[in-house]
């Protein structure tokens, strides 16, 4: 791996991925093209020496809510969704070997045959050596998201940002799909996005990386070098900060 170039901005970043974004153009499960571009996205910055940890969702899978609005419990349907995100976690893993890419995986919920248990010193330490860490399971616990979780690990592993990788390029003040006047926000205050219901997170993860002063970046994964523009500081996307 190479020395950490000097155009770097931010040295450890958290990536957020969806795991709806894993399925590309299928109705469901994982499109194998999808972890390859990731990867291709991905190896630069970690050749340019930037410690990158990802936590991805699970949706692809299985959602906890949808199977709640279904009538399942829904503390089980959450258990399953973080299951759901092994899956997808084990899969990056497996492109990003193959890629030549040291990969760790780490479960909040014990699996040892397959995934390592997630211990907070243990996952900085990965990094330092320079090895991705994908966090899975979530945060072990039901009735909290992957947003909640990847704001709770960034927190953790003290990352210098919290990286959300979507299908759209930023956040905006009404859905881009359905509204074609929305307008796009090139920064955007942690209060504002509560306040408005923007939907970048969960109100608890943004919430959390208020308190907690992390800022984070919303981008659309999808443009060819995007993740090494954004990690050397170029403005993609739109920026959740503090109030001025």
């Amino acid at each position: 791996m190479s020395d950490t170039n000097s155009t770097i901005t931010y040295k450890r970043v958290l990536l957020k991925l969806s795991g709806e974004a894993l399925m590309g153009e299928q109705d469901y499960g994982i499109d194998p093209a999808v972890p390859q571009r990731l990867a291709e996205e991905i190896k630069p910055v970690w050749e340019a020496g930037v410690q990158v940890a990802i936590v991805v969702g699970g949706g692809n899978i299985f959602r906890g809510l949808s199977g709640a609005a279904a009538g399942m419990d829904r503390a089980q349907g959450d258990n399953m969704g973080m299951l759901a995100t092994v899956i997808n976690s084990l899969s990056l893993q497996d492109c990003f070997e193959r890629n030549g890419m040291d990969c760790r995986v780490m479960s909040a919920i014990e699996m040892r045959q397959i995934a390592e248990p997630y211990i907070r010193r243990r996952a900085i330490r990965h990094l330092e050596k320079g090895r991705i860490t994908i966090y899975a399971a979530g945060t072990g616990n039901p009735y909290f998201t992957t947003d909640t979780a990847a704001a709770l690990r960034a927190c953790e592993i003290n990352a210098e940002v919290l990286m959300k990788a979507t299908n759209v390029d930023g956040i905006y003040d009404a859905d881009p799909r359905t509204c074609p006047t929305a307008t796009r926000f090139d920064t955007v205050s942690y209060r504002e996005v509560l306040s408005r219901d923007l939907k970048v997170m969960d109100a608890t993860a943004t919430a959390l990386c208020h308190d907690n002063h992390m800022p984070i970046m919303v981008f659309d994964i999808k443009q060819p070098g995007v993740f090494m523009r954004a990690v050397c500081g170029e403005h993609v996307g739109t920026t959740v900060v503090e109030e001025d």
